[in-house]
């Protein structure tokens, strides 16, 4: 499956070797109107990127976390091994704090730093040269994960009807083809004729500027509703099932995705009508043994009274913007991932699919 829009500019690209290049970012606050790049040649513009939006999703997070480490390190290259060790831990803690829910962008980050672990004999040029191969790696391993998870969950959507969806989980959030985009988009090259629901998803609109962009390039038929509408569009009949992505899932199968996700999966609940996640193992966070330990970021009120910037909204009103919502895992009907489908949803299912692969060949 292609995992890239012919003629579109990746959602991430790294340019040059380690110690002079740089990362370039498709920005997706300009999206869809203006399809534009950005340079990111400091640690503070990855940090900006990251907290702006102009890259999210919690797979992209990641990478970008990733490439932030090189960049971050790039001034002490040629320092001792010791001083780069210790810088290395101020970049990693400055990218931890830029958005708090999404677990792909500390998995990444405890990714290089095991590999400055196991690496610890070399010297600080070395060192960031494997950074940015490591960086460049998780990458790699994404677009495959992306394919994985739509070969996966494909089956698992209707052969005929209409699927909805909440903000973006395409290949703006991925490295990829995306997580549940992934999955519609393998189900659409395998003949099943969906049509997909988008859910504008307030207040950023990524379903409405983002996912019906991609969608649209991919050919695949939708159409936009707003977030109110969704329960009616059950009760109609045009929802056969639903899937989205996410952020952070705990051991137990709870997740924390797009706020506003919750309610489709209550909704879908009462309807009766499969409701699915797809995401990556780097998700997971099997520290955790529920979704009452995920943080969840609160984010600027003016999201909400000056939407894009048009006030809607009286002066000083009191504004909530949690950027999240939690799923119950009794609430998932599958987790759909590049190791296989998790079902039914609950510890023991999560540990057995997600073990390494040499320990399932042992149990056949």
């Amino acid at each position: 499956m292609a995992s890239q829009i012919p003629n579109r500019p990746a959602t991430l690209t790294w340019t040059g070797d380690a110690a002079t290049g740089h990362l370039l970012l498709l920005d997706q606050t300009r999206l869809p109107l203006e399809v534009t790049q950005r340079n990111c040649r400091q640690l503070q513009d990855v940090v900006e990127a990251i907290q702006s939006l102009r890259v999210r999703g919690a797979p992209a997070i990641g990478v970008a976390a990733a490439y932030g480490v090189v960049l971050g390190l790039q001034s002490v290259r040629n320092n001792s091994a010791d001083r780069f060790l210790k810088h290395f831990k101020q970049v990693s803690e400055t990218l931890a704090a830029s958005r708090p829910t999404a677990v792909n962008l500390s998995w990444a980050l405890q990714r290089l730093n095991n590999l400055n672990n196991v690496n610890n004999s070399l010297e600080a040029n070395q060192l960031h040269d494997r950074l940015l191969r490591e960086a460049q790696a998780i990458q790699d391993e994404d677009r495959q994960t992306c394919d994985d998870i739509g070969r996966h969950g494909a089956h698992l959507m209707p052969r005929q009807a209409g699927v909805l969806t909440h903000c973006n989980a395409g290949g703006l959030a991925t490295a990829g083809s995306g997580t549940a985009l992934a999955v519609l988009l393998a189900a659409h090259t395998n003949g099943h004729q969906i049509h997909v629901l988008v859910d504008e998803t307030r207040p950023l609109l990524q379903g409405a500027r983002l996912t019906t962009w991609e969608l649209r390039q991919h050919g695949i038929p939708n159409t936009l509703i707003c977030d109110s509408m969704a329960a009616w569009a059950m009760k109609q009949g045009r929802v056969e099932a639903v899937i989205t992505g996410a952020d952070r899932i705990a051991a137990n199968g709870d997740a924390a995705n797009k706020i506003g996700t919750y309610a489709l999966a209550v909704l879908a609940q009462q309807h009766q009508i499969p409701f699915y996640i797809a995401a990556p193992a780097s998700t997971f966070d099997l520290s955790i043994e529920s979704g009452d330990q995920i943080p969840i970021e609160e984010r600027d009120g003016q999201e909400i009274t000056h939407g894009f910037g048009t006030q809607t909204a009286p002066d000083d009103v009191t504004t909530w913007n949690p950027a999240f919502d939690v799923t119950p895992a009794q609430l998932i009907t599958a987790l759909v991932t590049e190791h296989g489908i998790i079902q039914p949803v609950n510890t023991t299912r999560i540990q057995h699919v997600l073990r390494p692969t040499t320990e399932q060949d042992d149990d056949r």
